[in-house]
């Protein structure tokens, strides 16, 4: 790679990573906030909680990645058009592929890392956060029920403990179900244990009141009773996998008697047609941004900001793919779409740079937008003369 190429691409490398790292730790921080429940709830340490984080962050990097591409791309070509060193480099003679091999090349690796990620590892941290979750709620009464505090189980079901002691055995038992519209029931017990297998909360020395829906109460006293935890031991024990967390030898074979499969298949169709197309947006994105950015051009010339058409283009294609993904789920028709819409930006964005077109806005819009920013610009030089007027008086 030519000296000239070197210097392009560590422009647009640090640009990018400009953009990726602030976006990236925003949009991590949001996420990893959403699951403080994971502490709050189950009582789990921090160390868990930022071992869930560390799982959580590779999954967001292929979808912001696109995004800071074109922002390192057309923010580094636009200041080198400013700095006239794009007319230079024109004025010398030297092709326009010059400027356009780096950053293809810099993009083609970033979209083969995308495929490998979203493909083969952002599966597995998905799975292994959905796992890890489960496995925190799975032994909430035995392990992780603060004492003396309300605990919610379950829609309708609380528990509290006084007193934990070694041995699986809890002090001092209060458990509140009310998941039966027929009746409440509260039950009190001196001690009480889980069962090895978790499946049963054995309470010994206590007492159950029942209440029915008319008022009257209840009570019972008993020696030993069996409270069934298996129902909640299995749907908190057990991570449950959605489209998102299959790898895509999953998605192109799926198992036929898999429950979620059988619920969704709409759903595991379009997110493979996804997975084989998403992958594929860096190097899309950092086309149309060379198309808006990438020859010299005169600072007299009215235009937007190259990073704001890029921007714009990005999102309006990112937006029509994810809607032909979506729109997949229920009708297969959709999916010649998924690819339709990436190929045809790439062959035009292609055309544009070999054939050497630059897009230009219709008339019925280029006309009013310069009148615009002419009027703009005419404004702030009057409001900046007044200033510096009364600034001298």
């Amino acid at each position: 790679m030519k000296l000239l190429e070197l210097y392009i691409l560590r422009r647009v490398v640090q640009m990018f990573l400009t953009a990726l790292l602030p976006v990236l730790a925003i949009i991590w921080t949001t996420q990893v906030l959403g699951r403080i429940n994971l502490v709050t709830d189950s009582g789990q340490s921090i160390g868990s909680f930022m071992k869930l984080a560390t799982l959580i962050l590779p999954t967001l990097i292929p979808a912001v990645m696109p995004f800071a591409l074109v922002i390192g791309i057309t923010q580094t070509l636009t200041t080198m058009n400013n700095d006239s060193e794009l007319a230079v480099i024109d004025a010398a003679g030297a092709p326009r592929m010059i400027i356009w091999r780096p950053i293809v090349l810099f993009a083609i690796a970033l979209s083969a890392f995308s495929f490998l990620s979203v493909n083969f590892i952002e599966p597995k941290l998905r799975v292994a956060a959905r796992e890890m979750i489960a496995a925190a709620y799975a032994d909430l009464l035995s392990t992780v029920i603060e004492e003396k505090s309300f605990r919610k189980l379950d829609d309708g079901l609380y528990v509290q403990i006084s007193e934990r002691h070694s041995g699986r055995v809890l002090k001092g038992l209060f458990v509140a179900d009310m998941r039966d519209p027929a009746s409440d029931l509260i039950y009190y017990a001196r001690e009480g244990a889980v069962d090895d297998s978790g499946t049963a909360l054995i309470m010994r020395d206590g007492e159950v009141q029942r209440k029915s829906p008319e008022g009257t109460v209840s009570i019972v006293r008993f020696d030993s009773y069996s409270f069934d935890l298996s129902e909640l031991a299995s749907d908190r024990g057990q991570a449950q996998l959605y489209p998102l967390d299959r790898d895509i030898f999953f998605l192109l074979n799926p198992d036929p008697n898999d429950k979620d499969y059988q619920f969704r298949p709409g759903q595991y169709r379009a997110e493979l047609h996804r997975r084989l197309s998403y992958w594929s947006f860096s190097l899309i994105f950092a086309l149309v941004s060379l198309v808006y950015a990438g020859d010299s051009r005169s600072h007299r010339q009215a235009r937007l900001h190259p990073m704001a058409i890029g921007l714009t283009a990005a999102v309006a294609i990112y937006g029509t793919t994810n809607y032909m993904a979506s729109q997949a789920e229920g009708d297969p028709a959709f999916i010649p779409g998924i690819y339709a819409v990436p190929l045809l930006v790439t062959a035009a964005a292609s055309a544009q740079l070999f054939l050497g077109w630059r897009p230009r806005l219709p008339l019925l819009i280029q006309r009013p937008l310069q009148a615009l920013l002419s009027t703009i610009a005419a404004r702030a030089n009057r409001n900046r003369l007044q200033s510096g007027g009364n600034g001298a008086t």
